[in-house]
C-alpha cells in the first residue's frame, strides 16, 4: 500500500492552492448581496416575505413539482413530510442505515421506528431488491395497509435517502413499495440537479425534501424544502409548519399541534440568489468529477461516478478504497497534509439511539462503511 502525496498534491493543484482545502464551501458569485440588502431595506427578514415566496416558485420549477414548502432545515422537512405521509406514533418507516443521521432523527421525532435495510452498492441508496426480501420475509398485508408480522406495528413509509445525490433505483423502489402499499418519500437533501431517466429527484415519492444548508451544492445558509404534487398536501405542510395558525387579520387561533418551521424571508434571499446559478454549479461540478475520475483511474481507485439513466449533481464526490486499512491510511494521509477528507458515515445502527432497531444483515451497507471516502469537492 503507498502512500497518496500524489492525491493531495493534485487536489491543491485543482484548488490553486497550498492553503487546507475543505470539503465543500459555498460559493457566492450572484446576486445574493443584491438580495440580502434589498430584504433588509423591507424591513421583512423574518417568517413572511417575497423571497420566501420566490423561492418556493422556484422550487417548484426546478423540481418539476406543483408546490413547495419552505422550512428552516431537511431535517424538519422530513419530519413534516412524514407526518403528511400518515406516519404516526408507533409505525415504522423502512429506511437506510447508511446515511446521515438526520433520516433516523426525523423518523423518531414522530415517535416512530426505523426500520434499517440495506443499500444497492452501485448507488449506495437505499437497495429495492432488500426492502423486497424483507417485505416478503416480513410483511402482511391487511385492510389498511402493510404491517411487520415480527413487531406487529404497521409500516407507513419508505424513505430512500440519494445518497451524495447519486439517484436510488427508484422504478423498481417505486413498484416495490406499491406492491406491499407502502408511502413512498424520498430524502432528496443531497440531491438538487440530479435526475432519473430526466425526472429530478424529489418528484418521485409522494413528497420529496431538500436541504440548503450552508455545506449543499445550493445554499440559504441554513433551509429545507418540502415538495409535492399532491397541493392540497403540501398546503397541509404549509400551514403546519406554520404555527397551524388559521389565517385572521389580527386573531392568533391555532388548531392542531404545529411547528415554527418556517424559513426566514432572509435566508429564503440567499437562496433565490444561488438558485440563480444552480446550472453553472452543476456543470462546475460535471467538470471537475470528469478530472478526479480521469486521475483516480490512474491511481487504480475507483472515483464513483453515475449510473446510466441519471445524472448525479456530484454534491460530494467520492472514491472507494481497496479496505478499511487502505481508507484509513488515506484519511491520514490526506489530512495530515491539509486536504479535508471524510470517511462515510458511520451505520445508523451502530448509534445508542438506534442500536435497538430492525436491521437486515447490512452486508453492502457494512462494505462501503469500511471503504468511502470523500474528498473535496467545492465549485472551484
Amino acid at each position: 500500500m503507498g502512500g497518496f502525496n500524489d492525491v493531495t498534491d493534485y487536489i491543491k493543484e485543482l484548488y490553486n492552492t497550498s492553503e487546507f482545502i475543505p470539503l465543500h464551501v459555498p460559493r457566492f458569485r450572484g446576486n445574493e448581496k443584491k438580495y440580502l440588502e434589498n430584504c433588509i431595506d423591507t424591513t421583512f427578514v423574518s417568517s413572511v416575505g417575497a423571497y420566501v415566496d420566490l423561492f418556493e416558485t422556484k422550487m417548484a420549477e426546478v423540481t418539476n413539482t406543483k408546490k413547495a414548502v419552505a422550512v428552516v432545515n431537511g431535517t424538519a422537512g422530513i419530519q413534516v413530510a412524514l407526518r403528511l405521509a400518515g406516519v404516526v406514533s408507533g409505525d415504522e418507516v423502512i429506511t437506510q442505515a447508511l446515511t446521515f443521521v438526520a433520516t433516523a432523527n426525523a423518523i423518531a421525532y414522530n415517535n416512530a421506528h426505523p426500520v434499517f435495510v440495506d443499500v444497492d452498492r452501485d448507488t449506495m441508496g437505499l437497495s429495492p431488491k432488500a426492502v423486497s426480501l424483507f417485505l416478503e420475509a416480513h410483511g402482511e398485508l391487511r385492510d389498511d395497509g402493510c404491517y411487520n408480522t415480527l413487531t406487529g406495528r404497521k409500516i407507513s413509509a419508505c424513505l430512500p435517502m440519494h445518497t451524495f445525490g447519486f439517484p436510488v433505483h427508484l422504478d423498481e423502489l417505486i413498484s416495490v413499495c406499491k406492491r406491499w402499499r407502502i408511502t413512498l418519500i424520498e430524502d432528496a437533501a443531497e440531491s438538487l440537479g440530479s435526475t432519473y431517466k430526466g425526472q429530478p429527484t424529489g418528484s418521485f415519492g409522494k413528497l420529496g425534501v431538500f436541504s440548503f444548508n450552508g455545506n449543499k451544492i445550493a445554499t440559504s445558509g441554513g433551509g429545507g424544502v418540502i415538495v409535492s404534487s399532491n397541493i392540497a398536501l403540501a398546503e397541509k405542510g404549509k400551514y403546519l409548519t406554520t404555527t397551524a395558525k388559521r389565517p385572521h387579520s389580527y386573531e392568533y387561533y391555532h388548531d392542531e399541534l404545529g411547528y415554527n418551521y418556517r424559513m426566514p424571508n432572509i435566508n429564503a434571499a440567499l437562496a433565490c440568489a444561488q438558485l440563480e446559478q444552480l446550472d453553472r454549479f452543476l456543470l462546475e461540478k460535471r467538470e471537475l468529477a470528469k478530472l478526479y475520475d480521469t486521475f483516480f483511474k490512474s491511481r487504480d481507485i475507483r472515483f464513483r461516478t453515475e449510473l446510466p439513466e441519471t445524472q448525479a449533481n456530484y454534491w460530494l464526490m467520492c472514491v472507494e478504497l481497496a479496505d478499511k486499512a487502505e481508507r484509513d491510511a488515506f484519511l491520514k494521509q490526506t489530512n495530515e497534509q491539509g486536504v479535508m477528507t471524510r470517511p462515510i458515515w458511520q451505520l445508523m445502527f451502530r448509534l445508542p439511539m438506534f442500536a435497538h432497531c430492525q436491521r437486515d444483515n447490512q452486508k453492502n451497507a457494512i462494505f462501503l462503511e469500511e471503504r468511502i471516502v470523500n474528498i473535496p469537492s467545492s465549485v472551484r
